[in-house]
This record gives structure tokens, sequence and C-alpha cells, in this order.
């Protein structure tokens, strides 16, 4: 026996009874009755055995022998479903047992038996069997040359999906569990159903259906069904060996449902398909027509329309068409051409198709409106109102009236027209025709303004060393206001909608040209404005040294250059309160007790106004930050600032700051007026307290938004005769705006869509005037109380639908 490397670990005494298991073994497959082993080689095995003994089992061990060049081998003839010690017996010349591995394997479960195939869809097979013992799953496969098309399924029956319409299948089916899959099935050959055919279904009339469709493959003949969908009336049934059918005496605008199939040469049907298809409608001949001159639109009615139905109105001046569709409820064509004759067409249409009217119909437009209006203003309050002639306008009747309420008209068969005009008014004018059709529609209105008034009355209302608020009445005309501070080398200008502007940022005992520029929209500044010298309060003093002359005595030094103003110091302490007063530079505190200590400040006085102190000294302690602010917008442009008093402070600087500039206010309130502030801004606020001696603390408080800007460009348009539009130019920041409109027959608001600049209200009636608001909305904020307020009045006269006048802004009445 020759030695090998397991032997070599065994007992020299016992190594021809020894044998170790270094060799490996692994199923390679396992079927029914049959286990496929792959093993490693041993060295010395001249031979493998492998030995399949039953578990739990009386049936009949069985084994197999390969040669040495052997590492596959298969032991049959096994019991199916079955668990089986497979071993594998390395052996040597001698049968000796150099090596030996075992592992405990199932068989797969049983061959199925196919009891009946049969197909009922045309892509798909299914297939009937016994259970089978042990299985949990079956694999039932059709193949048709390379084809094949594979499904696993828990039970019989099984259906395989996937096929060919109209093909054979060769069908197999093997059971499986956790060990294998069992040897294919006896096969058995199915052939597929027809497939359903591609079907097209119209209806070229509105009685009839046609239905069509392709060759279907090995199809003998084809079956076409048609009922209504709704399953009342008659079923119709037809077969043919063609491909088409027509099917006549059918309901108009009625659903059918058209099913058709095919059927082989054995009489087996295939897939069928279904199709719903509505029927043409019949058009009717009686279509009502109201047509409005004025308006040029023309409104048309279908007598008897069908819910299901859409009816298409055509409208044709031999050049241009237009059209308009409707169901149930008239539609209307509003875009129709003045002096014009139109033939009208009408179509009746479903999801089949449409059917024309058998007659058409006419109707007659008015005289166009009057084009090329002009205004010109040769000379100060004379206006010139000129158009271009029309065709077919026997004479015509000029509208003139301003903001006012005052009406003009005049009559000519010419084309030009003259009127007075006085500054500060807008003018609005309209030109219509006339013949024996009636009126011409409203055409263009054009509006003219005149330069609005100049305030003339303004006057310093507040005045301090860096702030002037200018107060002034309002002005015809004026829908915005400039206030400009010049003092010759620089130039400051505040714009608002109120009469009252706060000029801030200004230099201290400085005389400055004001001006109030009165502006519109439509024709700018009024630059002619007259203007007025205003001088800024004095500067603060600065007290440059306190020199003790004894010991109850004191000499206050100051540096100041304001014009003609007299000084007062005053000393407050502990011991009470001492002042004096000089023109000079200079002034003594006499008789002041001992042990006391002061804060000394120093304030100028001039007929302009009065300066702010001086800082204080000596220097002290920090002051107090103010507890409570309050932020309130006084205008657009006008922001009042309020805090409480802070210990240990005397003057307070007030800032607004946004990435947009900042408003800034030095004072000795608890309140500061700031201007030129910007609308819908985000503004960080902070004070500047300062003490006595001059130490100051910078008091941060939550951030404050102005209110929302106001919208520019408010407008009234009239929409029908109990409507109108108001339109406006949005400002930036917040898109919510609420609309109202105060007038003597009623109040009304309206909130638009936040993504709309306009707003309609309804029931407004002609003759009287309204008073017009649009404001923003914040979230959580009141309604704004400053916005401009602009008069329109509706009248009743001019057109039909009568006109609306924009009278301006107006503060007195």
């Amino acid at each position: 026996m020759s030695s090998s490397r397991c032997n070599q670990r065994c007992p020299p005494a016992t190594q021809y009874f020894c044998f170790c298991s270094d060799i490996s073994m692994s199923v390679y497959d396992v079927t029914s009755r049959s286990v496929y082993v792959r093993w490693s080689k041993v060295a010395g095995a001249m031979s493998y055995k492998i030995t399949a003994i039953p578990v739990m089992s009386l049936a009949q061990p069985t084994f197999a022998v390969f040669n040495s060049a052997t590492i596959l081998g298969t032991i049959n003839t096994l019991l199916p479903n079955t668990n089986y010690e497979v071993a594998v017996e390395a052996l040597n010349q001698d049968g000796i047992i150099l090596a030996q591995v075992q592992k405990v394997q199932m068989t797969a479960p049983e061959v199925p038996i196919i009891e009946q195939t049969y197909s009922k869809l045309s892509n798909s097979i299914t297939v009937e069997w016994p259970e089978v013992p042990g299985a949990s799953r079956y694999l039932v496969t059709a193949q048709d040359g390379k084809f094949f098309s594979e499904t696993i399924v828990s039970s019989s029956p099984g259906t395989v999906t996937g096929l060919q319409p109209a093909t054979s299948y060769r069908i197999t089916v093997r059971s499986i569990n956790d060990a294998g899959k069992s040897q294919p099935s006896r096969p058995r050959n199915a052939k597929t159903v027809l497939a359903a055919p591609l079907v097209s279904v119209v209806s070229p009339t509105s009685d009839s259906v046609s239905v069509s469709w392709q060759v279907v493959p090995s199809a003998a003949l084809y079956s076409v069904s048609v009922m209504r969908s709704d399953g009342l009336g008659n079923r119709w049934n037809q077969n043919t060996t063609g491909t088409s059918i027509n099917f006549t005496s059918l309901d108009p605008g009625t659903i059918y449902t058209i099913k058709v199939h095919a059927w082989d040469a054995h009489g087996t049907p295939g897939d069928d398909v279904t199709y719903n298809q509505i029927i043409r409608p019949i058009c009717p001949s009686d279509l009502q027509i109201t047509f409005d001159s004025g308006a040029l639109e023309a409104t048309f009615a279908v007598i008897g329309a069908e819910a299901t139905t859409n009816y298409t109105v055509f409208v044709s001046n031999g050049i241009d068409s237009i059209n308009c569709t409707m169901s149930a409820s008239p539609c209307i064509i509003s875009d129709l051409q003045c002096g014009m004759e139109y033939t009208v067409s009408l179509a009746a249409r479903n999801d089949a198709g449409s059917t024309m009217a058998n007659r058409t119909w006419l109707i007659k437009s008015v005289p166009c409106a009057p084009s090329g209006i002009t205004i010109m203003e040769e000379n100060p309050g004379n206006l010139t109102v000129s158009w271009s002639d029309v065709e077919l306008a026997e004479y015509y009747v000029v509208f003139v009236k301003s903001d006012d309420g005052l009406e003009v008209h005049c009559n000519t068969s010419q084309t030009v027209c003259f009127f007075p005009a006085e500054c500060g008014f807008i003018y609005f004018m309209s030109v219509f025709a006339y013949n024996k059709a009636g009126q011409s529609p409203l055409g263009e209105i054009l509006n003219y303004t005149t330069a609005p008034c100049c305030p003339s009355d303004f006057s310093p209302g507040y005045v301090s060393t860096d702030t002037l608020e200018i107060i002034w009445s309002a002005v015809r005309g004026a829908e915005m206001y400039e206030t400009k501070a010049d003092d010759g080398t620089n130039v400051i200008l505040c714009n608002d909608t109120a009469t009252v502007c706060a000029l801030s940022g200004l230099q201290c005992d400085t005389q400055y040209n004001v001006t109030v520029y009165s502006y519109s929209e439509n024709r700018g500044s009024n630059t002619s404005c007259a203007s007025k010298a205003v001088r800024t309060a004095p500067c603060s003093p600065e007290i440059t040294n306190i020199t003790k002359i004894n010991t109850n005595t004191f000499t206050i030094y100051w540096d100041s250059s304001n014009f003609d103003a007299v000084y007062t110091v005053t000393a407050r302490g502990s011991g009470g309160e001492m002042d004096c007063t000089n023109s000079d530079t200079y002034c003594s505190l006499e008789n002041l007790p001992c042990g006391a200590l002061y804060m000394v400040s120093v304030v100028a006085t001039a007929p302009s106004g009065t300066s702010l102190p001086s800082y204080s000294v000596p220097l002290e302690t920090d002051p107090c930050c103010p507890s409570n602010l309050s932020v309130v917008q006084v205008t657009q442009s006008v922001t009042n600032v309020s805090w409480s008093v802070a210990t240990g402070a005397q003057t307070y600087t007030t800032m607004l700051v946004s990435p947009r500039g900042q408003a800034k206010c030095h004072t000795l309130q608890n309140h500061c007026l700031l201007g030129c502030i910007t609308c819908g801004t985000s503004y960080s606020v902070s004070i500047e307290a300062t003490s006595q001696t001059g130490l100051t603390a910078m008091c941060t408080y939550h951030g404050y938004s102005s209110s929302a800007c106001c919208p520019s460009g408010v407008k009234l348009y009239r929409l029908s005769n109990s409507g109108i539009r108001v339109t406006w130019r949005a400002s930036s920041g917040p898109a919510n705006y609420t609309v109202n409109l105060y007038g003597s027959k009623g109040n009304f608001t309206c909130v638009p869509n936040t993504s709309y600049s306009y707003c309609d209200l309804t029931d407004i009636q002609c003759g009287d005037v309204y008073t017009v608001v649009v404001s923003p909305i914040s979230s959580g904020e009141p309604q704004l109380s400053f916005c401009p307020k602009k008069i329109y009045s509706v009248t009743c006269s001019g057109s039909s639908l009568g006109m609306v006048i924009y009278r301006g802004k107006r503060s007195v009445s």
C-alpha cells in the first residue's frame, strides 16, 4: 500500500485500517431520481465510491464506483422526495479507504403529469396537473423553437404568459422543492387563440357608424356587435369574412358600444376588443342672434341645444373669420368690426365629428368710432380737440368732462371743437360718430392734465438743529409733493403724497431756501413754485473748560459760532439747579454749595429756535436705555419715534437704518420725528442715549418695518351697467391689497387675488361721485390710513354704459 498524506498522520501499526476526511464533496445537481456529486482528489486513491443510503426509509442503498481520473459522478435509481446520506470514499488499489466524506441530501419531487392544456387569451396558455407530494412550487414552460417562456406557480393550474397569438407551443411542467427541480414532464402541445383585431371606428354621418379592422392571421370569420351604451334599443350582431361593416339608422349624438373578435377555422373565438363611439350630432337650423351695436358684439343661442354637443358659430366678413363655441348656454363674439356686414354659419360637433347647418344668417354693424383724436393747448386756458373724419358719419358729438364733475359737449359736422381749461384739472374727451344705424361704439378716451398749482402757504411747523418740518395746504391737481431745502451747497429732497414733509439731516444754524413743488403723474412737476428762507436751530455749544474761581464760583467756557444766539449755562445736581446767561462764550456760576456734584451744560437760543444742549461736564456713569420704544408711521415717508425717559440720560439720537440708507434725529425729548423713510422697508432701530457728561449708550431695539408702499396709477374703468374695475400699479413688498369705494349711494370693499393688480366691483350705480382708496395689507397689520384718496365721477351720459371721470386727489372740497 502506498503512503498518502492522510495515512502519514496515522500510527504505523494502524495505517492499514485508518482513514481520514481529507476530501471535500459538493452536490452539483439534484433531480427526482439522481444526485450529481463533485469531489476533490486524494493522493494514492485508485478509485472513488459513491454510496446513497436512505434516511428513515427501508429502501435499499445504492452505490457507484469511478476511476481515479474522475471528480464528478452520478448516483441514480433513487426515490423522489427522499433524504439520502450520500458518502464519497477514496480507495487505494487494495480497496482500503484512504479518505471519506458524507452529507445528507434530499432528492427532487416526482415528475408531474400534465392532464390538460388550453388557451383563453392570445398571449397565454393554462396547464393543469395533479399535485406532486413534497413539491413547494412548479415551473411551467412553453417553448416554440428557440423562444421559450417560464412561469413559477405554487399549485395547479398554472398559466404561462408572454406568448404570441395563434402559435403552437410545447408545454412541460417540473416540480420543485428546496433540493432542486424534477425532470420535465411528458410534453404536450397547445395553441394560443387568435389576437384581437386592430379596429378603427368612425361616425361618417349623424345616423351611422363605420367599423373597420386589419386582417388577423389565421382568422376565418369576424363577429361585430353594436348597441347603445345605456342598454336601450336594439343590438345588432353581424358576421363577415371582410374587414369592414357599416351600421345605419342609429340615434344622433348617442354613444354606442362596438365589440369585434375573430374566429379561427376550428370555430374557436379569439380575443375581443371593445370601443365606445358617439354618433355625430344633427345641426339645428334655428339660431337666435342678438346684436349689440354699441358694444360691437353678438350673442348666439341654439334653440334645442343638446348638452352633449358643442356648437360653433362662424362669423365672416369675406376676409376675416371669427368663431365661438357653446353647449347649452349662449356664446358671445365681442370683437366684431364696425361698418361691416357679416355672414353667420353654424356647426354642431361632438367627439365623432361635426355637422354643418343647412342655412346661413346676416348681421350688420354700426359706423366706426372716430380716430386720430388730438388735444392741443396752444394758449394756457384754451384746449383744441380735433379728430379724423369717419366714413359714413353724418355728425359728431364731443364730450369733455373735468375732474370736478363739470361736463360740456359740442355737436358739429366738422372735425374740431374748442373748450376753455383751467390749471390743476384733468379733462377727459371722447368723440362719437352718428348715422341712421345709431351711435358708434365708444372709441378712444383721451385725457389732458393741466399743470398742478403751487403751494403758497407753506411754513415750518417744527424746527430743530437738523430737521425742518414743512406744512402746507393741498392744492388742486397735485398727486404728490416734492420739498427741497437748498443751502447753496447741498440739496435735501423729500417726496410725499401728504401735505407735510420732514427734511432731516440738515446743518444746524444754517439758512435754507425751502421750496414745495407740486407734482402730477401726467404732467410732472410744476417748477415755477416760489421758495422761502428758513434757518435751522443753533448748533449745540461745546464746553471747552471749567475753571474754578473759588470754592463756590466756577467759570464755564464754551466754543460756538452761532448767528445771533444767547447762551444759557445750566448746572443740575444733588444741590439743586443753577443757571446763568450770556451772549459771550463764558459764564460764571456763583454761590454753589460744597460737596455737590453737578452736570453742567450750555444751550444756545436764537430766533430760529433752541439748540440741543452741550455735553455735560464732568463725566459720570453711562445713562440708561429707554425701556419702552414706540415707532408710529405718520405718513408714507415720516415716522414718529417715542420712548420712555431714561435715568441719567439727557439727549437721545434716534436712528433707523436699512440697506437703502438711514434716518437720524438728535433730540432732548423722548420722541422724534424722522423723515425720508422708505415705504415697505425693514429698519433696525437704535437710540443713542447721552448723559450730561457726554457718555453715550447705544440702544438697539427690535426691527421695524415701515408701512407698505401705497400703489400708484389708481384708475377706474367701467365694465358694464353695474360694474367697475379698479386697477393700479402694485408697489414692491406685500402683494395683498384692499380696495374701498365710498359714495353717497353706498360703500364697497374688494380684496383681489394676490397675483392680480385689479379688482372688480359690482352693483355700482352711475350718476354718483366715488372716493377710491387702494391700500396694501400686511399680515397682522391694520389697513393704512394715509394712502391717497382719488375721486371719480361715474356719470350716466356719454354712452349707453356711462363714463368714469377722474377728479383727482382732493383734500379741500
